[in-house]
């Protein structure tokens, strides 16, 4: 081998030999070095007002039944309490307008304002009525309407037809008086969690003025009866009234033929006389007419 050969070798071993421990010597000190971790920005806690226990309709609040918990300062709801002092000030009771189970925030409208009854006006909304409506077993859902659900009503009642004064010439109606109305009571049960059906006497809704104006009316012309909208179903539907003749589903009778013999099938005819609707059969055969 020649010499400068052997030369350039051992230059590029030496070289060698010196990329690698100066790249681990590097790694050793990259490693010794203490990480920096990221810190997330600190936050600023408060404090809030919650049910230390299950909070019924009716219930009297007291320092037993509230506590304060920890909570982030800028995600407080609106209406919260930030100390059980800001709420029960010694001199006045206050109770539960609403349903509150444990560690639920005390929202000021969820309660009565000091010294105020737990009665059912606390509960309607500005600018709305409460009006009771008197059902039955059937025209009441069976029971099956409670506090907090909605339900549209419907008014039957009877209509001289044409306006006519003839005894007998009278139809009947359904329509929908009202849509979407929110239930606040049924007989004297205003709490929402109740989830135990009973047949009540009587529902109280939340209606404006104009609709509590309505349904005294069509209480006094009509029976009034109630229908239970599906959960979260707030969209108004279209409708219209349905009359006696909405009901009518006779259906034409089909015709035997013997053999050999072609008939066609007779024409169903309905006539109405002093409000009562009859049916007859009518041949469409033209040798049946005249026969």
């Amino acid at each position: 081998m020649r010499l400068g050969s052997v030369v350039m070798l051992l230059v590029a071993l030496t070289f060698g030999v010196a990329a690698a421990f100066l790249a681990k010597t590097l790694l050793e000190d990259n490693s010794s070095q203490p990480q920096v971790a990221a810190t997330a920005p600190p936050i600023e806690m408060g404090t809030i007002v919650v049910a230390a226990e299950p909070l019924r309709y009716g219930v009297e609040l007291s320092r037993a039944n509230l506590r304060e918990l920890e909570w982030p300062a800028g995600a407080v709801p609106a209406g919260a309490f930030a100390e059980v002092r800001d709420v029960l000030d010694g001199k006045e009771r206050r109770v539960a307008l609403a349903a509150i189970e444990v560690n639920e925030p005390l929202l000021n409208w969820k309660i009565t304002g000091p010294g105020q009854r737990a009665s059912l006006s606390a509960r309607i909304d500005e600018g709305r009525k409460a009006v009771s409506i008197r059902v039955t077993e059937v025209f009441g859902v069976s029971g099956f309407v409670l506090p907090g659900e909605r339900v549209d009503i419907l008014l039957t009642r009877m209509e001289r037809q044409n306006g006519g004064n003839t005894v007998g010439q009278e139809d009947a109606y359904t329509d929908v008086l009202l849509q979407d109305v929110p239930v606040l009571a049924a007989d004297q049960l205003a709490d929402e969690r109740s989830e135990n059906p009973a047949v009540a006497k009587t529902v109280t809704v939340s209606v404006t003025t104009e609709q509590a104006q309505k349904l005294a009316l069509a209480s006094s012309v009509g029976q009034l009866s109630l229908v239970l909208r599906s959960a979260g179903s707030v969209a108004a539907q279209t409708t219209r009234r349905v009359s006696l003749s909405d009901l009518d589903t006779v259906a034409a009778p089909v015709a035997v033929s013997q053999p050999g013999e072609m008939k066609a099938s007779p024409m169903v005819v309905g006539v109405v006389r002093g409000g009562v609707r009859s049916t007859y059969n009518v041949p469409t055969n033209s040798a049946d007419m005249v026969n």
